[in-house]
């Protein structure tokens, strides 16, 4: 299994942001986006994961196979923790939902709504939630956001034992989470040039409403 990226082109609205992006993304290993806040690598993971059209390019995946963790935690807040992977579970057609209370010590907190979460137990919450879609591909936008040290080392493990069961997994992140299969993709040399992308906005302090 792969992720195949050849020739991409990214707009962010009306702004081409991306263009030319190249890269294959193999079984058991992961790929770190790396650039400056503005530089697109929201923007190329909501292509990836088919929530923006490519400007130009093809994204080659098996289909039904990308999970997408992006900035929001995507969890009800009415719903108890339980309630939140059970549900995620039903939508992909799985019954079991112990491992994913387990990975983040969730299991204490089944039971309380979502909504009296600290920001720190929503993002392990959230996390938590790509153990129960059974996809083999994870794509995930600062997915370390909110979270403390321990936390962040244990989202490490919960990934490389993604990669080690065959997985990939593509992250914009500026955290070393010590994966050993990971390489790194600078997508500032990605940027787009022309006149459709000489835009103040992008270049500033701006840059950060939009993407990072």
């Amino acid at each position: 299994m792969e992720l195949k990226v050849s020739n991409l082109g990214c707009r962010r609205g009306e702004l081409r942001v991306l263009s030319g992006v190249c890269f294959t993304a193999a079984s058991g290993t992961a790929l770190i986006l790396r650039g400056p806040n503005g530089s697109g690598k929201t923007t190329l993971l909501r292509t990836l994961a088919g929530l923006a059209p490519p400007d130009e390019g093809v994204v080659e995946v098996p289909p039904d196979s990308i999970a997408y963790a992006g900035h929001s935690d995507g969890i009800k807040a009415q719903l108890t923790v339980a309630e939140n992977l059970q549900f995620w579970a039903d939508v992909f057609g799985h019954d079991n939902i112990e491992d994913a209370l387990d990975m983040f010590g969730l299991g204490p907190l089944a039971d309380r709504q979502a909504q009296h979460l600290s920001a720190g137990q929503k993002r392990r919450l959230g996390l938590s939630r790509l153990l129960v879609t059974g996809r083999p591909i994870w794509l995930l936008d600062e997915p370390t956001v909110s979270l403390d040290t321990d936390s962040v080392a244990i989202f490490g493990r919960m990934v490389g034992g993604h990669l080690e069961r065959g997985g990939i997994a593509i992250l914009a992140t500026h955290i070393d989470l010590g994966l050993d299969a990971a390489e790194t993709l600078d997508i500032s040399r990605f940027r787009a040039t022309g006149d459709d992308h000489a835009n103040p906005f992008l270049d500033e302090g701006f840059a950060d409403w939009g993407d990072s």
